[in-house]
Order: C-alpha cells, then sequence, then structure tokens
C-alpha cells in the first residue's frame, strides 16, 4: 500500500527545490477567474492587516503524487493548482513592484529555480502547466513580464488562444491594481505584507507515490457526503443540551430537515442563518461563530429547532426548489416563482440570507415579496457583471439585514436598501451597452436569457447543455464576402462585434464554419431551425425578419434593447 504523507509548509518552502510542480495535460486548465483572485487577496489583507501578528493563515491542501524525499521534487498536482498558480502570479506581481535587485531576487526565487552549478541544479520554473500554457506563462509571469502581459490585447486571439491564457492576464492586472490601492512598494508595510505571504501563510502538501493512492486522497477529500460537516458538529452540540427524554423527537425533526435539504444543503442553510445574525463575514472557525453569534442568543436548543431552524429550513427550501405557494393571487405566485428561478442561476448566493430573512417575515404579502423579489434579483445581477468582490457583496447585503432589523417595513413604506444607488445604475447600465462577449461565459449566457424573457412572452426555456451565444455579424470577415462590403470600416466593426445587438441565443451547437456565412445564409441555415425555419428565442426571431445587417440596424437595435433592460430593472 501506497505510503501517504501531510505535511504543512508555509509559502516560502512551498516554493523552493524540495518542490518541482507538473500539472498533469489531463487536468482542467488554470480557471480561476477575477473575483476568486480578488477573494483571495482580499482575504490575505483581511487576515494580515486585523490577525495577531503570531496568528498563521491556512490557504488549504493540495494532493501530490511525489516521493517523500527533498532530493527528488517532481510532484505532480492533483489537486491544488489554481492556488498554486494563482500565488505565482501574485508573486511575479509582487516581483516587478520591487525596484531593489537583491529584495526582488528573493521573490524571483520563489518562482523560479535560478539553479546552483556545483550541485547540479538547473535553473527552471518552479510550476509547469499544461503545454497549452507553459511557454505564455513562462515568458510572462516566470520571467516576471507582469507590465509587458498587462498591456497586451486580450481579443488577440493568436496570443489569447486558449481561456487559461485570459485568466492568468486578467489576474495579473488584478493582482497589480490590489496592490497598488494597499501598499505604497518600497515601504515597510508593503515589505512586512510579503513577509507575511512566505512565512506566515501555509500549506499543506498531502503527497503520494502511487497515482491511485493521490487519486484516492483526493476523492476522500472531496467528497461532500463522507466528510464531517459543521452541521454534525452542531447536532451533536444542541441535541445534547435537550433533555434526554424529548431528545429522539428533536433528533428525528433535525434529519428530516437534513434528507429534505440534503446534507450539503443543510450545511449552507447554517451559513446563511450565521449571517442573518452576525451581519459580517466570517473571520473564524465557523461553528466557535456560530455558537457566538447565533446559539448565545436562543436559551433553549428546543426553541432554536423549533423557532430558527424548522422556518429557516422550510423558507430555504422554497428559494431553492422555487415552489412558492399562495392561495389567494397564482398570478403572483407565478411571478414570484419564475424570479426566484432567475435569481437562483445566479453564480453566488450572497443575497440568499436576506432573501432568508424577508420570506420569513413577509411570505403572506405575495405583493410585497414579489417587489422584494424583484429588487434583490437586480441589485445581484448588478454586483455580478460590476465585478464586485465577495467583500462588497457581502457589505451591500448586509445594509439590508440592518435595515430590516432596524425598522418596519411593509409595501408601503419599503426597504430602501434594496435599491441601486444612481451609481450603480449607471456603472450597471455601462456595463450592459459596452461589449457583453467579453464577459464570462456564464455572465454573459444570464444577460442574454434574461434579456431574451423580458422581450418573449415567459414562454422560452435555457438548456444550459446546449445554449450557445453567436456573433451576427462573424468574428472573421472574408475580404471578398458581402460583410465586407456592408462593414467596410474594420473599427467599426470592432465596435459594434461584441455588443448586444449583434448577439444571438441558439439552442443547438452549429458547425463553426457556418459563423462566417453571409447574412442570408446564415439567417437560413444558421439562425433558423432547420425544419420549421424559426427559432426558439425571440431575440433571434427579431433578427430573422431583418432583411440587411447594416451599422444603422446594429445601432438602433442597441439603443432599443438597452430601453428594455432600463425598463425591466428600473435603470
Amino acid at each position: 500500500m501506497s505510503k501517504i504523507i501531510g505535511k504543512e509548509y508555509p509559502i516560502s518552502d512551498i516554493f523552493t527545490s524540495k518542490f518541482e510542480y507538473h500539472i498533469p495535460s489531463y487536468q482542467r486548465p488554470y480557471a480561476w477567474e477575477k473575483e476568486q483572485a480578488e477573494t483571495l487577496f482580499d482575504d490575505l489583507l483581511d487576515f494580515y492587516r486585523n490577525q495577531p501578528k503570531d496568528d498563521n493563515y491556512f490557504l488549504g491542501s493540495i494532493v501530490l503524487i511525489k516521493e517523500d524525499d527533498d532530493n527528488k521534487p517532481k510532484s505532480d498536482v492533483i489537486d491544488g493548482q489554481q492556488r498554486l498558480t494563482s500565488l505565482t502570479i501574485l508573486l511575479s506581481v509582487i516581483a516587478s513592484l520591487i525596484k531593489d535587485v537583491k529584495t526582488r531576487s528573493e521573490i524571483e526565487e520563489k518562482i523560479s529555480e535560478p539553479g546552483k552549478k556545483f550541485i547540479g541544479l538547473k535553473p527552471q520554473p518552479r510550476l509547469f502547466l499544461r503545454p497549452k500554457d507553459q511557454d505564455f506563462f513562462k515568458k510572462y509571469i516566470q520571467d516576471i513580464k507582469v507590465d509587458d502581459l498587462i498591456s497586451l490585447n486580450i481579443d488577440d486571439i493568436s496570443t489569447f488562444d486558449t481561456e487559461a491564457k485570459k485568466h492568468i492576464k486578467i489576474n495579473c492586472k488584478a493582482f497589480k491594481d490590489k496592490l497598488l490601492q494597499n501598499f505604497e512598494p518600497e515601504k515597510e508595510d508593503f515589505e512586512n505584507f510579503i513577509g507575511f505571504i512566505l512565512t506566515r501563510c501555509y500549506l499543506i502538501a498531502v503527497m503520494t507515490p502511487s497515482q491511485t493512492s493521490a487519486f484516492r486522497v483526493f476523492s476522500v477529500m472531496n467528497s461532500r457526503g463522507l466528510d464531517l460537516l459543521p452541521i454534525d458538529i452542531f447536532k451533536a452540540d444542541i441535541i445534547g443540551e435537550i433533555p434526554e427524554n424529548q431528545q429522539n423527537v428533536y433528533t428525528q425533526k433535525w434529519e428530516e430537515m437534513e434528507n429534505d435539504l440534503t446534507r450539503q444543503g443543510f450545511n449552507e442553510l447554517f451559513v446563511h442563518i450565521r449571517m442573518i445574525y452576525a451581519k459580517e463575514k466570517l473571520r473564524e472557525e465557523i461553528v466557535s461563530n456560530f455558537k457566538k453569534t447565533v446559539k448565545s442568543k436562543i436559551v433553549k436548543s428546543e426553541d432554536f429547532i423549533d423557532k430558527v431552524l424548522t422556518p429557516y429550513c422550510q423558507a430555504y427550501n422554497t428559494i431553492r426548489k422555487c415552489n412558492y405557494v399562495s392561495t389567494s393571487d397564482t398570478t403572483k405566485m407565478k411571478d414570484i416563482n419564475d424570479t426566484l428561478g432567475w435569481l437562483n442561476k445566479g453564480f453566488n448566493y450572497d443575497w440568499i440570507p436576506a432573501t432568508l430573512r424577508f420570506m420569513l417575515d413577509h411570505s403572506s404579502d405575495t405583493d410585497y415579496l414579489l417587489w422584494f423579489l424583484k429588487k434583490m434579483e437586480r441589485l445581484a445581477v448588478c454586483l455580478m457583471v460590476t465585478g464586485q468582490d465577495v467583500n462588497k457583496r457581502i457589505k451591500r447585503y448586509c445594509e439590508i439585514l440592518n435595515e430590516m432589523e432596524s425598522k418596519s417595513h411593509n409595501f408601503t413604506d419599503p426597504l430602501q436598501s434594496v435599491e441601486l444607488t444612481d451609481e450603480e445604475k449607471k456603472s450597471f447600465v455601462g456595463i450592459l451597452n459596452n461589449d457583453i462577449y467579453h464577459m464570462t461565459s456564464r455572465y454573459r449566457n444570464y444577460i442574454i436569457q434574461r434579456l431574451d424573457s423580458f422581450v418573449s412572452d415567459g414562454a422560452a426555456t435555457y438548456d444550459e447543455k446546449v445554449f450557445t451565444i453567436e456573433h451576427v455579424l462573424p468574428q472573421t470577415v472574408d475580404p471578398k464576402s458581402e460583410w465586407a462590403k456592408l462593414w467596410p470600416d474594420e473599427k467599426i466593426r470592432d465596435n459594434w462585434l461584441h455588443k448586444i445587438a449583434n448577439l444571438v441565443p441558439l439552442a443547438r451547437k452549429v458547425n463553426s464554419a457556418a459563423q462566417n456565412y453571409d447574412f442570408d445564409e446564415k439567417k437560413e441555415k444558421y439562425f433558423a431551425n432547420s425544419r420549421t425555419g424559426t427559432t426558439s428565442y425571440n431575440l433571434t426571431s427579431q433578427v430573422l425578419l431583418i432583411p440587411v445587417w447594416t451599422e444603422d440596424v446594429v445601432k438602433q437595435r442597441q439603443a432599443y434593447l438597452i430601453e428594455v433592460f432600463k425598463e425591466k430593472w428600473e435603470l
């Protein structure tokens, strides 16, 4: 049986000649987006600024296929490449800001092994990405060409021919922006922050020489159903405080709720309940924080289960399953569930605590509930597409929780904190009016699906497995094509190419060669259903009715679609 070793290392030891990291070709590429990179930085900064100087920050674990021998550094990364890659990018940006050659070299040695001639240690990077991305990564990140990378045009498909390369550039710029916003290079505070990262930030490296064993470790670490979750500790504490003759009754109540939501969903509910009570980001281990912020305010454990957990469980079930029921107004009931459906299509769940609290207090008032959910969806999408990081989102939603607690409110005197500010509206419209296609695919899919729902009768459905977004005016224009005659000015083409007026949703995958068809052929063979000559999306149907695709048409269509957003989202 392969020996499994787990050791704790500071970052200063993670990036040394003890390890030579290789990302196997079968692994997914580097996929961290700007939000995840910024969250990592913000968490590091928050811990550095606010925690005692003798406390260490735990960055999680990595799983490696590696011999337990410092003289055999080769390490295939089974889990942890996103963190290792992001930390390397951060170190590269830090090195780029250091002017002193000797000081800078200390960081450079964490990124690349400088080599030691007399002991046969050759110069090479510490981390090797997949072959498609490694040359790019070495050229700009590991050779510390940060400014050159940031200056590159991300639309240059000859350079950015993989999503990983785009993520590397975007996250590189995000780290540099964050560092310059919070530090002055060469100042003591900046140097102390670097020291904190290298000496007080730790990873656990789980190592085994066998691939089979490494995958087993990875599977166990990521098996939600088998791990001990915080809810298991809560359960032992809470049930243990109930009189013995009532424990079986409350254990059954607990387990029925857990089965209804699933273990993971039930655990998430506790996280949301903690946020409702604490109204701030979690800064310590959740079990002790939950006891301090929630359980300490409830005298009897029976009351916690009956008066807190049970009603919140029912509300959470309604929110996630979109199954709100009203006997008095079936029309609004459908609108409420539709809006919940759109909220659940989002890509973070920071909005849930405030929505849970609101639903618990106002579930019987369908007018006010629908009003709130529409405002909440608008706010959630605004925060999402304008790129607000998790800390800013949490702060924004906590303002709503604080207002809920501070005053009585109803449909005639509603909450104000859920409304967008004028500045948020302006920023939101600016993003919608810009190059939508440059958003991550999940964001642009959401925006275009939502727009389609606004211009349709609500009958459209969106199958994520086959949903695609296509350009009407193609990204590549043949000089001999009709497109070149209609759009001779390349700058004008580039201005409109990625805007929402030039994008249409399709419910099927198509031959990539069809993307460059002339407009009439594109409508006939590409956008319309081959059997019926129609499309399931109203946005695409509108395009089918247009005889020729010119700049004036696109300009008018852009203005029309932005007005739809403004009307439906009250912008």
